[in-house]
C-alpha cells in the first residue's frame, strides 16, 4: 500500500492530535500515586487525632513539623529534588493533616466522645507508618517532576484528586477530600 502526501499529512496531522489529547490524561495517571499516597497520609492523620484525643495533646507539634520538613528536603535533595518545592509541599501535608486533626477533635469534643478505638501509640505506631508515607511521596515527586512541572499542572492535580476521590466516594469523607485538595496545593513547580 502506498501513501500519498495528502494521506501521509492526514495520518501525521491525527498522531499530532490524538497525542495532544493523551497527554491530560497521561498526566493524571501519572499524578495518581502521589496523591494516594498523600490520601494515605490523611488516613493515618486520622489515627494521629485518636492518639491525641487520648493523651490530649495539642495538634500543633512546631518541632515535629520542622523535624519532618527538614528530613524531608534532605532526602529530596538526594533525590535532585528543589529545597524549597519539598519545604512547600510537606508544608502543605501537614497542613492537610492538622486540618483532618483539628476538625475530628472538635467534632468528638461537640459528641463528647471519640469513636471506640484501642489505644494508638503514636511515637511508636504511627510516626514510622508516617515516615515510610514520606519515603513513598519523596519517590513519587521525583517520578513526576515533569508532570508537575509543566503549565497544565494546577488542572492536572485537580483532576487526579478528582479522580481519586471519586474512585473512593463510599470512604472518602467531604473533610479528607477538602484535605487532599490542600495536600496537593503545592505539588506543582513554579
Amino acid at each position: 500500500m502506498r501513501l500519498n502526501k495528502k494521506k501521509l499529512a492526514f495520518l501525521a496531522a491525527w498522531t499530532i492530535c490524538a497525542e495532544g489529547r493523551q497527554h491530560p490524561h497521561n498526566a493524571i495517571d501519572q499524578l495518581q500515586p502521589l496523591v494516594g499516597t498523600s490520601a494515605q497520609r490523611l488516613v493515618l492523620g486520622e489515627q494521629v487525632a485518636l492518639a491525641k484525643w487520648d493523651t490530649g495533646t495539642q495538634v500543633e507539634d512546631t518541632t515535629r513539623e520542622a523535624q519532618v520538613i527538614a528530613s524531608a528536603i534532605e532526602a529530596g535533595e538526594s533525590r535532585g529534588l528543589d529545597q524549597k518545592v519539598m519545604s512547600n509541599f510537606f508544608r502543605a501535608q501537614i497542613e492537610a493533616n492538622k486540618l483532618v486533626q483539628y476538625s475530628l477533635l472538635a467534632k468528638w469534643r461537640r459528641a463528647g466522645k471519640a469513636p471506640d478505638h484501642a489505644p494508638i501509640n503514636l511515637a511508636g505506631k504511627i510516626r514510622p507508618e508516617l515516615d515510610q508515607v514520606q519515603t513513598a511521596l519523596i519517590a513519587e515527586l521525583a517520578e513526576t517532576s515533569s508532570v508537575r512541572a509543566s503549565v497544565s499542572c494546577d488542572t492536572d492535580v485537580a483532576r487526579a484528586v478528582g479522580n481519586y476521590v471519586s474512585a473512593h466516594k463510599n470512604s472518602f469523607s467531604s473533610l479528607k477530600t477538602i484535605a487532599l485538595d490542600r495536600a496537593m496545593a503545592a505539588a506543582c513547580t513554579p
